[in-house]
């Protein structure tokens, strides 16, 4: 197939695009490079898989010195003009878009970024994709839809009305967006609720990264909630994995839909949600242990109360991936935390690069 990623500097992006490219698809990746966080880190993803876009200029497009299909172009989603020219000159059959603004905790303080990228943006990947008749759209959607939820595991099958920050709320509209379109043009669209991805590669906001970098560094890492939290970290391996079947697996409309007890996940149009984790939530104590382990330090802590957009505990119920689609998330956190952190330490500790200072506080979503 030939697929567009948006997002491919970002880090499930950039692990997605290789891994289609290996198994022999066609593959452009638009990303507008912001500088949410260190953009050298994203540059040298895009160079692991042969795209040199330090000196690109936006709009324009370089092919892979690596992979012969594998064609990047510097564009920004809310560009509706120039997303518009990719779309018609590229001729796509699928679309999975990566690109948003991510973080809980920013969302509280810079908003109108996420109506930007994820209100507006979306829209014009929805306009695109239904003009241009793509096949099927996968998005990111994102496990802190669930908001104050509390009945565990969260499952698709359940409402999920009560956000409690910003980029929740955003997500939650992705998915109400797609079925709109999806019910009026007939786009198959298929929404992922991701659960706390890690791996190598990684954000630099999340929490792995930044407990790795603050401990290595023989810094304070900040707890909170007292460390009275869980999370269904989910490795990025398995969540490539998934996504690869999905791309595979069109939606289709749901022939048992009831619309007088009507299915969240599932509509009579062809329109799906899934969740996307490990199905095991991890304690955050748990966790942090695991980098102590891995790094041979103890990391000093700071216990602090819980965050304002933050929840407890994670946890994704998974069937509906598994029994459709047979997806069987395959890491552990112990091997997943030591795959970081010899990433880590290979980027970073053993090479002249520096970990730029985080100023975000660390997300786990």
């Amino acid at each position: 197939m030939k697929i567009l990623i948006t997002g491919t500097a970002g880090f499930i992006g950039s692990h997605l695009a290789k891994r289609l490219l290996e198994r022999g698809d066609t593959v452009v990746g638009i990303d507008n490079i912001n500088d949410y966080y260190d953009v050298n880190l994203k540059y040298d993803r895009l160079n692991e898989a042969g795209i040199d876009a330090r000196d690109l200029a936006y709009g324009e497009a370089t092919t892979s010195s690596i992979y012969w299909n594998y064609t990047f172009v510097k564009l920004d989603i809310c560009d509706d003009d120039n997303l518009k020219e990719c779309f018609k000159n590229y001729e796509f059959d699928a679309v999975c878009n990566l690109a948003a603004q991510a973080g809980v905790r920013y969302s509280i303080t810079n908003p109108e970024a996420y109506i930007d990228t994820n209100i507006k943006g979306f829209l014009n990947i929805l306009e695109c994709c239904r003009h241009f008749k793509i096949e099927h759209l996968l998005y990111a959607s994102s496990s802190s839809v669930y908001g104050l939820n509390k009945a565990m595991p969260f499952s698709t099958h359940e409402g999920v009305n009560h956000p409690v920050s910003l980029y929740a709320a955003s997500k939650k509209s992705n998915e109400l967006m797609a079925h709109a379109y999806s019910y009026l043009f007939n786009l198959p669209t298929t929404g992922l609720r991701f659960f706390t991805v890690y791996g190598p590669w990684g954000r630099p906001d999340m929490a792995l990264f930044i407990f790795t970098k603050a401990i290595i560094e023989g810094k304070e890492i900040e707890v909170y909630n007292s460390g009275n939290m869980s999370r269904d970290f989910t490795y990025i391996d398995d969540i490539i994995e998934g996504i690869v079947r999905v791309i595979d697996s069109p939606a289709k409309s749901n022939p048992s839909w009831n619309a007088h007890q009507p299915d969240p996940a599932t509509s009579n149009v062809p329109y799906t949600v899934f969740n996307i984790g490990r199905g095991e939530p991890v304690s955050l104590l748990n966790f942090i242990t695991e980098i102590e382990n891995n790094t041979g330090i103890e990391a000093k802590r700071a216990y602090l109360p819980m965050q304002a957009g933050d929840v407890e505990a994670t946890s994704a119920d998974i069937n509906d991936l598994k029994e459709n689609l047979n997806y069987q998330p395959i890491t552990s956190v112990k091997e997943g935390v030591k795959n970081f952190v010899n990433w880590y330490n290979n980027y970073y500790t053993n090479s002249a690069k520096k970990a730029e200072p985080i100023e975000l506080q660390n997300s786990l979503s």
